[in-house]
């Protein structure tokens, strides 16, 4: 099987098992996605944020999805609870059609490393 039907299939299983979880079926986007990692990875468990803490939440969720590539490396959590991570490498200059494939692939890994 291609890499490129593995992805879409693996992908398509990410988005209806959250889907089907969370949003009563409604079918969610990658950005919705990467909200709810955020969320996972925060640890804080059900919780009303703050604008600023949501877009806080998509960073946490791109440098944890990022990790296993290199980009990003966990370094602490601070007294509130909030993990931070520090750049190992500048991410390369993608068009958004190979961030998005970037994404995708990175959530398919998270949700098939058994480590979340």
């Amino acid at each position: 099987m291609s890499r490129d039907i593995e992805l879409k299939e693996g992908w398509e299983s990410v988005v209806k098992f959250l889907s089907d979880k969370f949003a009563d079926g409604d079918k969610l986007d990658l950005d919705s996605i990467i909200y709810l990692i955020g969320v996972q990875e925060l640890g804080k468990g059900i919780h009303t944020f703050k604008k600023d803490e949501k877009v806080n939440l998509m960073h946490i969720a791109i440098c944890r999805l990022l990790e296993p590539y290199g980009y990003y490396e966990f370094d602490f959590i601070d007294p509130d609870g909030w993990p931070h991570y520090k750049v190992l490498e500048d991410l390369p200059t993608l068009k958004p059609g190979e961030q998005s494939i970037l994404m995708k692939e990175a959530v398919v890994k998270y949700f098939s490393s058994g480590d979340n």
